[in-house]
């Protein structure tokens, strides 16, 4: 059973000036965003852009047709490759999208446009880009990627977990387990070594894609987070890791056109931004523009402009935790603000009793207290203590068994200047008395 919105009550209201500005600069960021999207429909472009994107249709069809889309060798052999004959080139496809624009697939302008617009319209510059994909993805044999195995070495590198507010699929580039020198050695300073991991991170690209639709108006790229937390600092060990990283981020660049909504890199120490700045002179202005970076005081305050505090890990202070047997992305997320200096006591009454009553708390930034016990509405039954007051440092959850009515309160106090947004979910259904006083 779960209880209405009306049923919890904030002691007081506490709409500051903050929080205005705070869900202002959110609101743009998504219209943005959407306008971005809208940008990327056939049938709002203007005209120069119509121009090429009918050009550069007529030229895919001309070199499919003509058998000379993958060079003018006409059955020229490729390693891994399939398109042989004539007969076959006429259902190539890319990303599962059918490339023959006569055959009137809706995604087939979807994918023709995101090579358009990593080349800035200019068609020979997307077909050539196009060919060199398509040949590359042949070489590696991209399409059976899939069933690659390469150890939970590089697996645990890497996984896609829940989706941004757009409803794209959200993929985690984890390094903070790399902290071994002689690791970071045997997996990156080798030759061979490098390769499996830049097949490893074309694999982690292909199952992304698999969660794309290529539909006009659909979900057609993703978003990418690469965690830098506890990666060693400038040196020959880091050397080896930022040298893979760029030839991983040219590789993306090359064979992947706009699938890669934001390259969100969270944790970042100081010293990778200059790295940055320095490698990514190859990279067009509007992919720069992509990149995003965050320090670790505000990594959660940066995710939350993208994606849902449900959808965001408890490990980056949302409310994510992997196999969640009480909650599920549906269930609703509530927002308070609590002010500088000030306290906010959030009530759950519940009148039932027999039903648990589970609850998660996250607080942006943490830096404030949490208390929570249970108030009984009988005067002469005493108040339940779950949590002692005490600092906060990561996501909260915690469950009641309800015998007698009454409510949970939950109290922040906020002893910092600055605003704080708090977030939080509950849940009650029948059970059996349970007390699990835990925090995760």
């Amino acid at each position: 059973m779960e209880m209405s919105e009306e049923n919890l009550f904030p002691s007081k209201a506490n709409a500051d000036d903050d929080s205005h500005n705070d869900q202002e600069t959110e609101k743009e960021i998504l219209e943005s965003i959407a306008q971005e999207d809208e940008n990327l429909a056939s049938n709002d472009l203007n005209h120069s852009r119509k121009k090429a994107l009918l050009e550069f249709r007529c030229r895919v069809e001309d070199a499919i047709l003509s058998n000379y889309l993958l060079g003018k060798s006409h059955g020229k052999s490729f390693s891994r490759g399939n398109y042989r004959a004539k007969e076959n080139l006429r259902d190539i496809t890319l990303w599962g999208i059918p490339l023959l624009p006569s055959n009137g697939h809706e995604g087939t302008d979807v994918v023709l446009m995101k090579f358009l617009k990593a080349k800035d319209f200019k068609v020979s510059d997307a077909f050539h880009m196009l060919r060199k994909t398509l040949e590359w993805r042949m070489e590696i044999n991209a399409e059976g990627i899939h069933e690659e195995n390469f150890g939970p070495d590089l697996e645990n590198m890497g996984y896609i977990n829940g989706v941004d507010k757009r409803g794209r699929p959200v993929g985690y580039n984890v390094y903070w387990s790399i902290n071994d020198k002689e690791v970071i050695k045997k997996r990156f300073e080798r030759k061979e070594k490098s390769k499996e991991y830049l097949k490893w991170k074309v694999q982690f690209m292909e199952n992304g894609i698999q969660k794309l639709s290529f539909k006009p108006g659909g979900v057609d790229s993703m978003i990418q987070i690469t965690d830098l937390k506890n990666t060693p600092g400038p040196g020959p060990a880091m050397r080896e890791i930022l040298c893979v990283s760029k030839k991983t981020m040219l590789l993306l660049h090359e064979n992947y056109p706009g699938l890669v909504f934001r390259n969100i890199i969270v944790n970042v120490p100081l010293w990778f931004l200059a790295f940055h700045v320095l490698h990514s002179m190859f990279i067009n202005q509007r992919n720069k523009s992509k990149f995003i970076f965050a320090r670790p005081s505000k990594v959660i305050e940066t995710l939350l402009k993208y994606i849902s505090p449900e959808n965001i890990p408890v490990q980056y202070g949302g409310l994510k935790i992997e196999n969640d047997v009480d909650f599920s992305p549906d269930d609703k997320v509530l927002e308070f603000n609590v002010k500088g200096g000030g306290i906010e006591n959030i009530q759950i009454p519940m009148a039932e009793v027999g039903v648990t009553v589970v609850w998660d708390v996250t607080v942006v930034g943490y830096e404030v207290s949490y208390k929570d016990e249970f108030v009984p509405d009988d005067d002469c039954s005493y108040k339940i203590l779950l949590h002692n007051e005490k600092k906060m440092g990561e996501t909260v959850r915690n469950s009641f068994h309800i015998r007698e009515p009454g409510k949970i309160v939950i109290t922040i106090v906020n002893r910092t200047f600055k605003k704080k947004r708090v977030f939080m979910r509950y849940k009650s259904k029948p059970t059996v008395p349970l007390y699990n006083f835990s925090s995760r």
